[in-house]
Formats: structure tokens, sequence, C-alpha cells
């Protein structure tokens, strides 16, 4: 049975920083470039048979009408600014005073399969988020683990948190052992918060048994920044989809958004900070076209030498909203030739540390990109970071792959670390619900989203097609990537 949240453990969400750390990444870039633009977000349950009940349904309606309680303190600002120093002033200075409004941004419904009135009746539950993208950036992290937890703390009870931390710490010292640099993922399909808990302490135990054993892998950290904070480890964490779909959508120009993402990301935080690309909103083949195009000498509304620079703590004051949404993108602001701002032209791929694979075939990504950078000359060990339904098995057969082609590769385990349970009755595993919310306008257009795989092709069918032909995308299917059982089916065993 499904235990009651302990009475020292705050229900819900209960800070901004209980988040994955790229959507704070993000919100600091949308801050500088997209502060005015209006986008909407829409959830989608991929394990359509796994549904809300009522009760369940209640309870998440009143958690998210807490989240208007939140708010930054003065301590996590602090942890902030002298941990993730890529943070601009303006950035934490908003955050500051910034605040949630779930009751004007967010629509939550519940539509029941048979109506009986009863709290145990099930349905589909509609999900919706409107507002200014610089705000509301902030709500899926936290909705889809609230999400999860209502789904099993009211409907799939038959579990307990028995062997979590064993579990968390077993799987880390394989990964360990084989010499995997791996961080935990897990925040937005979480069994619940006190699971990602007792899956760190597992982790934690791992790391410090590893090094104990001289084992050569590394336990990096956590893509959670509050979890970062409580631990004492690294936030984990560069750019999502959601970075490229918006650009996308806002310039209306698909053919050229990827380098204009990626211009405006270099625009934000300077060369070489949080530098790991992702490849596939739009396809991997057409996003290394981008990727291997000549920076330009500016990346930001910035003349002279602080165009590439990262922005530092205290060096700049608050504009104002109006002030912001004035500010001029780089290609609506070309620089003045300056002679002082001369110097080889290095590409996007030369730039970046590495790349993320997050769909398709994860051994054919590998290929795929030892032949890119082969062709285009750059030398020197490039990271791919592999993040898609990972486990051990996977983990260690990537690994192979990676080492053998010449990368350094790394793992962001997600899912199979914070909701990897079993059934009390049967022994049989218990299966974790596929939800995502995704960005489905920016702008007043739509945002989609193509990805290696077509099962993970998202957003308005006709302009996910309209897309396809104006990028040349070609259809791609991987056997393994069936979005209904990515984590298991009912009956399956244990892990």
């Amino acid at each position: 049975m499904a235990p009651l949240a302990s009475p020292s453990l705050p229900e819900g969400i209960f800070s901004f920083l209980d988040t994955d750390l790229y959507k704070l990444t993000m919100q600091c870039a949308i801050l500088k470039y997209f502060p005015d633009v209006e986008v909407t977000y829409e959830f989608t349950n991929r394990t359509s048979d796994m549904k809300l009940n009522r009760i369940a349904f209640h309870w998440l309606q009143i958690q998210i009408e807490k989240l208007g309680n939140i708010t930054t303190s003065d301590d996590e600002i602090k942890y902030l600014r002298n941990t993730c120093r890529y943070l601009s002033d303006q950035y934490l200075r908003y955050m500051k005073d910034f605040r949630l409004r779930p009751s004007e941004q967010v629509e939550l419904s519940f539509h029941p399969i048979e109506d009986t009135d009863s709290e145990d009746d099930c349905g589909d539950v509609v999900l919706r988020i409107k507002g200014l993208w610089v705000e509301t950036i902030l709500y899926e992290i936290p909705l889809l683990a609230l999400t999860s937890e209502a789904y099993f703390k009211f409907v799939d009870r038959d579990w307990d948190y028995h062997g979590q931390v064993d579990n968390a710490k077993r799987k880390g010292l394989v990964l360990l052992e084989h010499g995997c640099i791996f961080s935990e993922f897990g925040s937005r399909r979480r069994r619940d918060y006190h699971t990602q808990e007792l899956v760190m302490e597992g982790l934690l135990r791992a790391a410090t048994e590893g090094v104990q054993n001289g084992f050569p892998g590394k336990f990096t950290g956590t893509s959670n920044v509050h979890f970062a904070k409580k631990f004492g480890v690294s936030p984990v964490g560069t750019v999502a989809h959601e970075w490229f779909m918006g650009v996308a959508a806002v310039t209306n120009d698909y053919e050229n958004a990827s380098e204009v993402a990626l211009r405006y990301w270099i625009g934000t935080f300077g060369e070489g900070v949080l530098g790991i690309a992702l490849t596939d909103t739009f396809g991997t083949a057409h996003f290394l076209e981008a990727f291997k195009k000549p920076i330009p000498t500016y990346t930001s509304a910035s003349q002279g030498p602080t165009a590439t620079s990262a922005p530092m703590a205290g060096s700049t004051t608050v504009p104002s909203r109006e002030t912001l949404s004035q500010t001029q993108p780089p290609l609506r602001a070309p620089p003045k030739h300056d002679s002082r701002l001369a110097r080889k032209e290095r590409t996007y791929a030369e730039v970046f540390t590495g790349t993320r694979q997050d769909s398709g075939d994860p051994k054919e990504f590998v290929k795929t990109m030892r032949k890119f950078y082969d062709q285009e000359g750059i030398q020197g060990k490039k990271i791919i970071v592999f993040s898609d339904s990972l486990n051990v098995e996977r983990c260690l057969e990537y690994k192979d792959a990676a080492d053998e082609a010449g990368f350094q590769p790394s793992f962001g385990v997600g899912t199979f670390f914070t909701n990897d349970f079993v059934r009390l009755e049967s022994g049989k595993k218990s299966i974790p619900l596929n939800i995502v919310i995704k960005l489905s306008s920016a702008g007043g257009r739509p945002a989609i989203k193509l990805s290696d795989n077509i099962g993970k092709n998202t957003g308005d069918k006709d302009m996910v097609e309209d897309v396809k032909q104006r990028v040349g995308y070609v259809e791609q299917e991987w056997k393994d990537g069936d979005e209904k059982s990515r984590w298991g089916v009912e009956g399956d065993k244990p892990t």
C-alpha cells in the first residue's frame, strides 16, 4: 500500500529550484531575448490506459493552486549566484520577485470515462498552460511531477519505499564499476519527492563506495537544482527542445531556427559555457547543417568584447520589461565593423563541448556524430550525453559504442532511478506514467518537434508536415522507440 507522506516532508512542490537546471538556463535566455512572447503548453499522457481518478484530480488541483505561493528565498538566490555563475544578475533579480499565477495561467479539467459522481471515477486530465514564456516555462517539471505523484498516491497504491536506497546504490555501483559518468535526471516522472530523495541518498552512497573501491566511473550530480543544493552535488543540464521549438515558432524560420537558437544561446552565456548541444528537435541531420556554420563575431545585442562573454553577476542593473522587449536580437542588430573583433572563425561544433542524444537509435547517433566531426576536421574528444529512457544495461551498451568511436560518453538517467518499483501483491514491475508537457505555440504560431524517432513527433499535425518539407526531414523509426512501453508493460519482471 502506498505510504502516506511523512509529516516532516512538505506536500507537493515548495521551491522553484525543485526543477531541472535547463528550465532556469532557458528562462535566463528568454528573459534576455523574448520577455514579451506569449506561449501555450499542452499535456499528453502517452500511457493513455493509466488514468487519474477524481480524488487524484482534486489533489492535483490543490497542489497546482499552491504553486502560486512559492517564492525564491535569499538563500536560494545566493546558491544560484555562487553555483550557477552563468546566470545573469538581471535574471537573479528577476527571480527574487518572481511568482507564478496558476489561477490565470493553468487550465485543468477532468473528463471521467463513466461519470458516477464517485471519487473513484477514472478519466482523462486536460491540462493547458498559457501566458508569457518567461513565466510559464517553470510549470512543466512541477506539473509532471505532481501528476505522477497524484497517480501513485490515489490510483496505483500497490507499492512502498522499501529498497529504494539500496536499489539506487546497486545501480550506481554497476555504472561506476564499468567506468560510466552519469547524473540523475528523474524529476519529471518521479514517483514523488521522497523517492527522489531516497534515490539521491543511494547514489551518493554508491559514489562514496566507488571511490573507496577505485572504480573508474563518476556520479556527477543531478538535473534537479533543489536536490543538488540539498546534497551538495553539481546541478547538471544545459538546454531542452523547448528552446529550439520556441525560437522556431517565434521567427517562423525553421530553415535557420537551429542556428539562430545556438546564436542566441551563446549570446546569453558565452562560448564554451553550457556547451552540450541538443540535436534532434527538427532532426539531427538538419541540425548538423547549422552546427557546422561559423559563429558570427557578434552573438548578442551587445557590441564589442561583451558580445561573446557570459554576463557576470553584479555587472548590470535590471532593465524594465519594456526595455528588455526592445532589445535587438543579433539578426536584427548587426555590429559595425571593428577590426579589434577580428578572430579566426570557429564553428558551433568546435566551440560546443559535445551533443546530447535524446531520440532515435543511440548507436546510429554515435556513427553520425563520428562521421560529422571527421568530415569537419574537428579533433579532440567530444562528449555525447545519452538521455533517452536509459537503464543500466543500455548505459553499458552505449558506452561501448561511444568509447569505440572516440567519444567521452555521459549518461542522464531519469525514470529508471526515480520511478522503478515493484507491486507488493505480485512482485511484478509497477509501470511509471509516460507523461509529457510540450510547448504548443509561441508568438501566436504552433510550436512543433520532430525528433529522430517518428514516435516522438509532437505538435500541430499540419505544421509538423509543413516543417518536414521545409527542413528536408526524413522519417525515422527506431524499433525500441515505442512511447507506450518505454519503461515496461504490465506483468514485466522487476529490473
